[in-house]
């Protein structure tokens, strides 16, 4: 799925971007383009984040 239409960044392009230590919407946008557009993906960005560290906050099974 398209995280940004504007540039063909797809979902899994963001998650490198975010793992890679790409923590706010505009360096997402320096390290993959994603949000540089049109701007209407920075809400989903924005929640790939945040879903990123709610989820690296859980302990291991």
């Amino acid at each position: 799925m398209y995280a940004c239409i504007c540039h063909g960044v797809q979902d899994h392009e963001v998650h490198d971007c975010i793992r890679a230590g790409a923590h706010t919407e505009e360096a997402i946008g320096d390290a993959c383009d994603a949000g540089t557009g049109c701007g209407n993906c920075h809400e989903r960005l924005a929640d790939m984040i945040e879903s990123y560290f709610a989820n690296e906050s859980v302990p291991a099974a």
